[in-house]
């Protein structure tokens, strides 16, 4: 029977700065989470000058009782981090330039998006009791899986089986024969 997963929203915050590109006017970076946070679409949260914060999404955290290992990986990094990952707004829009696609706590799953590179990807830090939610849930669940050594099976490979074939497959001749070179058959 599959374990539904944990799940508690998580609020984005992302930070508008002006370029430092002639290209793109405005440089944008997901700085912090905000645990339990209601339903937000780009709303602005603080201004300074040029620089504005604004709560762009919330999205779910969700917690699987089979990626424990990932999230140990994650909490034993320096800075235990939450993956944010956003993509280029379908429509154009200027005020609201990317959609929150995902947060997740596993390494492992933040980067298999970054293989692809059509998302932008950032790691926020966690808060303190994000971490510890996580930590108690990696107790609670986590199975330290046994490493069971590969054994070799003793059938020789090194035989030769010149011109034979698929042995599954029935065939009135060889269909392969390779070239002799003065040996006898």
């Amino acid at each position: 029977m599959r374990q539904a997963p944990v799940s508690l929203p998580l609020g984005i915050v992302v930070r508008r700065t002006p370029s430092v590109s002639r290209w793109a006017p405005w440089a944008y970076k997901a700085v912090s989470v905000i645990p339990g946070a209601g339903a937000a679409e780009w709303q602005v949260l603080r201004e300074d000058g040029d620089v504005v914060e604004y709560h762009a999404a919330t999205v779910p955290l969700e917690l699987w009782h089979t990626d424990t290992e990932a999230y140990l990986t994650g909490l034993s990094a320096r800075v235990p981090s939450i993956g944010v990952v956003m993509r280029d707004g379908a429509d154009g829009d200027t005020d609201h330039p990317y959609d929150v696609l995902l947060a997740t706590a596993s390494p492992y799953e933040y980067q298999d998006y970054a293989d692809s590179g059509e998302e932008l990807l950032e790691l926020v830090p966690m808060p303190e009791g994000l971490v510890a939610l996580i930590r108690d849930f990696v107790e609670e669940h986590h199975e330290e899986e046994m490493f069971v050594k590969r054994r070799r099976d003793k059938s020789r490979v090194d035989g030769v089986e010149d011109g034979r074939g698929d042995p599954r497959i029935s065939q009135l001749s060889d269909v392969y024969r390779a070239p002799r070179t003065g040996r006898p058959n």
